[in-house]
């Protein structure tokens, strides 16, 4: 009589997906062919006086009390991030690894736990394939998902997806990030033959044909002056009266966590 078959207690697999940090430049809208160019984006500090805004935890609170605490300023410093008053577009800048052997787990402590998976996972290739897995993940690089807060409010985006092959780029794509529907993660009629060729490209990427290397650049005129959005640090050990945002950089340039970039492209369901 065979063992039934049980899960791993040890199972871990490396992403497919491997995006790298995004860095913000800052430059003008109808100075895109020129953006090489184009200045970092810098955090500075700014010291506010916020509101209290918070909800009454008491059904009756003391009225005197309660005057008190709203007159009792909200003290802060924080890390801000902004255009300069003479530029109205916003470029971030990362690429993107398409790695292979989807399914295959880089840390399991049950072989037939593993045999089983890996034949679940051919069943799946060889039946239906990557395509649609590919076609999503491309559609969240041409709608701009992963500009998150970024993308809020914008008045044009244009996304610019290259391949690039010894240093170079061999094919490039550009999208009308807005135009795109992210619910549905579908494309206009005039953008869908660009975005199926650029899931083919991953598709290669993901099945092991070829060597994938992606390098996406997002222009967002968000108007001369206006807040963009780095990502925010942890810190765990913030005592009070220190700073209450810290922002990320890399070499003094406002940037995006590569987790938060990849955690946009894999959102993939629709329902």
């Amino acid at each position: 009589m065979s063992n039934a078959l049980t899960t791993a207690s040890v199972l871990a697999f490396e992403r497919k997906l491997d995006p790298s940090d995004a860095l913000f430049f800052s430059g003008n809208w109808d100075d895109r062919g020129n953006s090489d160019s184009w200045s970092p984006v810098e955090i500075r500090e700014k010291a506010v006086r916020g509101t209290i805004s918070n909800r009454l935890k008491t059904k009756d609170p003391d009225p005197a009390k309660l005057d008190a605490a709203i007159e009792n300023p909200n003290l802060q410093t924080v890390d801000v991030a902004t255009l300069p008053a003479d530029a109205d577009t916003l470029k971030a800048r990362f690429t993107l690894r398409v790695l292979s052997g989807v399914g295959d787990p880089s840390a399991c402590n049950s072989a037939a736990y593993r045999d089983k998976l890996l034949e679940t996972v051919r069943g799946y290739v060889d039946g239906i394939g990557l395509g649609e897995l590919a076609f999503r993940y491309a559609a969240n690089l041409a709608n701009g998902r992963f500009l998150w807060r970024n993308r809020i409010g914008a008045e044009e985006i244009t996304i610019q997806v290259a391949h690039i092959k010894d240093g170079v780029a061999t094919s490039e794509w550009n999208f009308d990030a807005l135009s795109h529907n992210m619910r549905e993660l579908t494309a206009p009629d005039n953008e869908k033959g660009k975005l199926q060729e650029l899931a083919k490209l991953i598709e290669q990427g993901l099945s092991g044909h070829e060597h994938v290397l992606l390098r996406i650049t997002a222009f967002v005129r968000v108007g001369a002056g206006q807040e963009v959005f780095p990502s925010q640090e942890l810190i765990l050990d913030r005592g009070r009266g220190d700073k209450s945002k810290t922002l990320y950089q890399v070499g003094d340039i406002a940037a995006m966590h590569s987790q938060k970039i990849g955690n946009a492209l894999r959102t993939i369901d629709t329902w």
